[in-house]
């Protein structure tokens, strides 16, 4: 008898795990709208998908299977199945964590690896150590609450949770150690995978003028914010352009989407000045000039801008990239951003 219980159990052990691997295998390879989708936590976001630009991928694709990830994949998964048996009011909607999302923006690659490699060159691929253990900004401003509004918008926890000392002294550390690499603006903080977008063929494009006219509206903004406090994302068109100001003066801010965007981080203070915390709202010479018009969408990066829009010599017969502006030295008191006329040629213009 004990023999018999000595293979069974193993015996069982195996078909138990075999039954899982098989279990598994069949779930991924169902559709979606069957298998994960027959939970009404996870529905809103399968049927969203089928809306989206990505519509022909499978969800495995970037959520990963049960075994994708080996043991950690399986206890995920299987915590995800409580939390759908749970009645607890908490477990109602089904979010990712960081953890998650780092997962899945690392899968954003496979496809889209342009933007992937000049996100990674740009300013917005920083870190959790090259944000909150910048020992320059630190002493001239203490961290606080409103720091992980734009770096670290899914980060779990609040300010003290993840750093100390919370002060202007220092020396400051992450409290986590496996934080200190992880890039606070990932994909997901711009980008909505789960985005609406419309299908349009190129023939129904090319043959009606006001599609093909160079002021048209785009469609399918494919870019928006990720608001940390009511854990939503909001489309680019819903975000509000705010009205700017110079020395009491409104000013003609640019009206477009990625402005404003990229407002929403880069933002004034409370009466909307410009230049004034980290806004970067162009005003003299690029008054109203969109983002995009110098900086590349991922990279940021503004070193050939100059020549879209000046030819090699400029009407003060100067070459303009060799002004005395930040374009060509970051010590420059002419900033780019709100460079004017009279701050080269002072005496000219009085």
């Amino acid at each position: 008898m004990k023999k018999n219980k000595k293979i069974l159990i193993p015996a069982g052990i195996a078909l138990l795990l075999f039954l899982i691997i098989l279990g598994s295998i069949a779930w991924d390879s169902a559709n979606p709208q069957q298998s994960c989708g027959s939970c009404h936590e996870i529905n809103p976001s399968v049927e969203s998908s089928q809306t989206s630009a990505h519509r022909d991928i499978e969800c495995s694709q970037c959520h990963g299977t049960v075994l994708s990830n080996g043991l950690h994949s399986m206890i995920e998964k299987t915590n995800m199945l409580l939390f759908h048996l749970n009645k607890d009011e908490d477990y109602r909607e089904i979010r990712l964590d960081e953890d998650h999302i780092m997962e899945i923006m690392n899968k954003c690659e496979n496809c889209h690896r342009t933007q992937y490699v000049d996100w990674k060159s740009g300013g917005h691929a920083a870190t959790y150590s090259d944000i909150f253990l910048d020992e320059v900004h630190n002493k001239m401003e203490q961290p606080y609450w409103d720091c992980l509004r734009c770096h670290g918008m899914f980060y779990q926890g609040n300010i003290y949770d993840l750093m100390e000392p919370i002060d202007t002294r220092g020396p400051w550390k992450l409290k986590n150690p496996d934080q200190v690499g992880i890039p606070v603006i990932p994909c997901l903080a711009c980008h909505l995978i789960h985005a609406e977008n419309e299908t349009r063929s190129p023939a129904q494009t090319l043959d009606k003028p006001k599609n093909i006219f160079y002021e048209r509206e785009e469609r399918n903004i494919p870019y928006g914010l990720y608001l940390r406090a009511d854990m939503m994302f909001l489309r680019a068109d819903f975000l509000p352009n705010p009205d700017m100001v110079k020395n009491g003066k409104k000013i003609t801010a640019p009206d477009d989407y990625a402005y404003r965007l990229c407002v929403q981080c880069h933002s004034p203070n409370y009466a909307h000045d410009t230049g004034s915390q980290d806004d970067r709202t162009p005003t003299g010479v690029h008054e109203g000039l969109s983002c995009n018009a110098c900086h590349k969408a991922h990279s940021n990066d503004a070193r050939n801008s100059c020549i879209n829009c000046h030819p090699a010599i400029s009407n003060c017969g100067l070459d303009v990239t060799k002004m005395n502006t930040s374009f060509l030295s970051a010590d420059s008191p002419n900033n780019i951003h709100f460079v004017a006329c009279s701050d080269c040629h002072p005496n000219k213009l009085k």
